[in-house]
């Protein structure tokens, strides 16, 4: 081949080269999508001046886990060549358990909470152009061992409820408790919002931990490296059942 044609030539290959760089580079930067964190579903309404702590009578009692509440898990992936980590969340509407409300005065308390989520149906809900995330979810069964460890289970341990609970505010708080995974049970703290409102109640929060913890080895997947670090994450709506 002659030299005067080899130079267009390798001109032309250098070109696509860093053209197929960009595009990879692009691939994974700009076509991945993550959904936002679990919240309330709407904001709380402001009380009026004379709210008192009557204005969410009721509020006391036991309070079912209803349809439309969400739990999940979000980990960051690093793929092979990036810099930046991708936020993988998936999600189930198979949570079911139930939380103890209970007054004294004009004073609430969480005096208990039990929350089941059922492994096998979470699905991936954030997305990664050119990938089927349904790949995942199978291998996460896998590393979760649902076959024979089905359920997530937290159970909360009994916390005050900041004063602003009795009158329909949104309120935050530390929830102590246990979590149970892959049959092991560990100490953790979740950090929820709750709004007592009426017949109707909502939570959403979150447990940050790590699968080390309850011995899980994070996900393996070619090109693809998954961080041990995880946090779970419900949006449950409540209504009172006694």
């Amino acid at each position: 081949m002659s030299r005067k044609l080899w130079i267009p030539i390798a001109g032309v290959v250098g070109v696509l080269l860093l053209a197929g760089g960009g595009a990879y580079a692009y691939f994974f930067s700009a076509l991945r999508v993550t959904p936002p964190a679990l919240a309330l579903a709407s904001p709380s309404a402001t009380p009026t001046a004379d709210a008192s702590p009557t204005a969410t009578a009721g509020g006391a009692g036991t309070w079912t886990i209803a349809s439309g509440s969400l739990a999940g898990y979000r980990v960051k992936e690093q793929f092979a060549g990036q810099s930046s980590t991708h936020e993988a969340v998936s999600r189930t509407s198979a949570v079911s358990g139930q939380v103890a409300i209970t007054q004294s005065g004009g004073a609430y308390q969480l005096s208990a909470a039990t929350i089941t989520v059922q492994l096998s149906s979470l699905a991936s809900v954030d997305s990664v152009a050119g990938y089927n995330v349904t790949n995942r979810d199978r291998i996460v069964q896998r590393s979760l061992d649902v076959g024979s460890f089905p359920t997530a289970v937290f159970a909360a341990q009994s916390v005050a409820l900041p004063a602003a609970a009795s009158i329909g505010q949104t309120v935050t708080v530390s929830v102590p408790g246990k979590l149970t995974i892959h049959g092991v049970t560990k100490n953790v703290t979740a950090s929820l919002q709750l709004r007592v409102a009426g017949s109707t109640s909502q939570i959403a929060g979150k447990i940050v931990t790590n699968m080390a913890d309850f011995g899980i080895s994070p996900p393996a997947a070619p090109f693809v490296t998954v961080q041990p670090g995880v946090t779970i994450e419900v949006s449950l709506n409540l209504t009172k059942s006694a």
